[in-house]
């Protein structure tokens, strides 16, 4: 653990299960000789069959620490997420569109808060598909549909593999961020992959980073392109970007919606981002270490999603518009969603208006997350000309 950080303590059974993955991982890196990029680590750590935090039994979403929870997600937040979104969506569906897909789905709160907002829309799809390879969060959608939406739990069906075609709209709601990064750091202004290493000490257990340096020719162009010659940490992110290239294989007819927290590249390469973008959250605390209780904990970084649009445009889908979450929100009808409570029940309306300002306010998450979304063939759908959440406050051109 990091000097300074002061965590809660992981019950026994959970860091029985956090040293058995340690012991994986140090197989692997014993395996790869004494080195592993940072991408392999964080994807055993997020993903290892059994034992990953996102395959693993750890509660993950939540309100607070005392659930045993490590973080907050919009849909969790407030039920008018989803609301919004199922309004941008309806007219996608009701114009032709039969069927939703949703990655990222966590405990199945936004898929239950979308059906039922997409039923009071009267635009309900034909099926509703959820990619998920943790059994135990699939456990926990479908007792979320049994409890919230049982009338249309039967919609729901769950994919261990992406089909090799659909039409409909696709939407990930925190699900980019989750995808193992590439490390480089450049040092004295030569650049390097930073890995991981078993620690120094041979008396000390655990992990450390490890940087080896890159010939010229294996450096990447964005990496290239970073202005100054002081010492930086940044990302790269071809897994994400690979992911939505399949999602562009896989779209015949339809959309593609991405929520996340993340910046353009000119932003997230910005000379001044010095210490990159990675963090981990554990307990509703935000901290540094991705080598504190592997399994356990979250990892994250922010997105890029300039070559998140690149990447869908190599796959033949469209740029339909980038934009904050709170302007997408706000042009997708939310204000008038939460108006139409009444504002004398201050029992219900309070909670619900402060759960909105949450999303909207560029202090909380309507500033730092961005929506994207990437289309084919709805040039026959008026609906879609243009999506209404990008109707003001487009910012496509900074991608």
């Amino acid at each position: 653990m990091q000097k300074g950080l002061s965590l809660p303590l992981p019950p026994d059974d959970a860091l029985a299960a956090s040293a058995a993955l340690s012991v994986r991982i140090g197989d692997a890196i014993d395996a790869a000789g004494g080195w592993l990029g940072f991408d392999r680590y964080m994807s055993m750590a997020l993903y290892e069959p059994g034992l990953g935090y996102y395959s693993g039994g750890a509660a993950k979403f939540g309100r607070d620490a005392r659930d045993g929870s490590d973080f907050i997600t919009a849909p969790e937040l407030s039920p008018f997420f989803a609301r919004t979104l199922a309004r941008q969506f309806a007219p996608l569906l009701a114009g032709g569109l039969p069927a939703l897909m949703e990655f990222g789905a966590g405990t199945g709160r936004l898929a239950a808060d979308l059906l039922l907002g997409l039923e009071a829309e009267g635009a309900l799809p034909e099926r509703y598909d959820i990619v998920e390879l943790s059994g135990e969060l699939r456990a926990r959608q479908q007792a979320t549909l049994a409890e919230r939406a049982p009338q249309l739990a039967a919609r729901v069906h769950w994919l261990d593999t992406l089909p090799a075609h659909f039409d409909g709209v696709v939407v990930g709601n925190e699900v980019l961020d989750a995808m193992p990064v590439r490390l480089f750091a450049r040092l004295d202004g030569r650049w390097h992959e930073r890995g991981v290493a078993r620690h120094a000490d041979p008396d000390v257990p655990g992990f450390a980073f490890s940087d080896r340096m890159l010939a010229p020719d294996e450096v990447a162009p964005q990496l290239l392109a970073l202005a100054g010659t002081h010492d930086v940490v940044t990302e790269t992110h071809a897994e994400a970007e690979g992911f939505v290239r399949a999602i562009g294989a896989m779209l015949s007819r339809g959309a593609a919606f991405f929520v996340d927290y993340g910046f353009p590249a000119a932003e997230y390469y910005h000379p001044q981002r010095a210490e990159g973008t990675l963090m981990c959250h554990y307990r509703h605390h935000a901290h540094p270490d991705p080598f504190l209780y592997p399994g356990l904990q979250d990892i994250t970084a922010h997105v890029n999603f300039s070559g998140i649009a690149h990447a869908g445009v190599d796959a033949g889908l469209e740029v339909a518009g980038f934009a904050s979450q709170a302007r997408f929100l706000m042009n997708a009808g939310i204000t008038e969603l939460l108006m139409a409570l009444d504002p004398s029940d201050v029992n219900r309306f309070l909670p619900a208006a402060n759960g909105v300002q949450k999303l909207l306010s560029e202090a909380e998450m309507g500033e730092l997350f961005k929506v994207i979304a990437l289309t084919r063939g709805l040039q026959d759908l008026p609906a879609a000309q243009p999506l209404a959440g990008f109707a003001r406050g487009d910012r496509s051109h900074a991608l």
